[in-house]
């Protein structure tokens, strides 16, 4: 497996929409291995493929798994998703604000409104239908990863975005 390189807004691949996925070949399943290397490496919950320069509709989502996340977000915690062609199904109505960070956007922090909950639909890393609840930080991870496929960064509809500051160190970045 190989870390990648994380592109910042420089680059246009982050702005574009990512085109869907097709193949589920040796390739492919390499840059599932190789995005999944590079979340843990960063480290980082959330990563779309357009952030490792590949215009393609691939995230891969994993919250920690310590003892303190697991009793925050129980099942939830330390599950790895390989979602390919990500789409939400249902977006609850109740929206919360939420800080968030970005490995694309190294150093900054915004607010953010997100769905408090989310269903999403995708396929798996081998091609399979799979069907995704959730909640909380889980459903506004999914909110953000699947924002870059579309394009669009989390600077883009935060109401207030700010340098990093040493009580923001506590909040992971997406």
């Amino acid at each position: 497996m190989t870390v990648l390189p994380i592109i910042q807004p420089d680059n246009p691949i982050l702005r574009k929409k990512a085109h869907r996925v097709t193949s589920f070949d040796a390739k492919f399943q390499k840059l599932v291995d190789d995005m999944v290397e590079t979340l843990i490496e960063a480290p980082g919950v959330g990563l779309a493929a357009p952030q490792v320069a590949v215009s393609q509709r691939l995230i891969v989502v994993r919250l920690p798994d310590d003892e303190e996340s697991r009793k925050e977000y129980g099942d939830q915690a330390g599950v790895l998703y390989v979602v390919a062609n990500p789409e939400f199904v249902k977006l609850s109505r109740g929206v919360v604000e939420g800080v968030e960070a970005c490995l694309s956007i190294p150093g900054y922090y915004g607010k953010v409104d997100r769905h408090e909950n989310a269903i999403i639909k995708g396929l798996d890393r081998q091609g399979n239908p799979i069907r995704i609840k959730a909640n909380g930080w889980l459903a506004r991870v999914f909110q953000h990863e699947i924002d870059h496929l579309e394009g669009r960064l989390y600077i883009d509809i935060a109401k207030d975005v700010w340098k990093a500051r040493p009580e923001d160190e506590e909040t992971p970045v997406e």
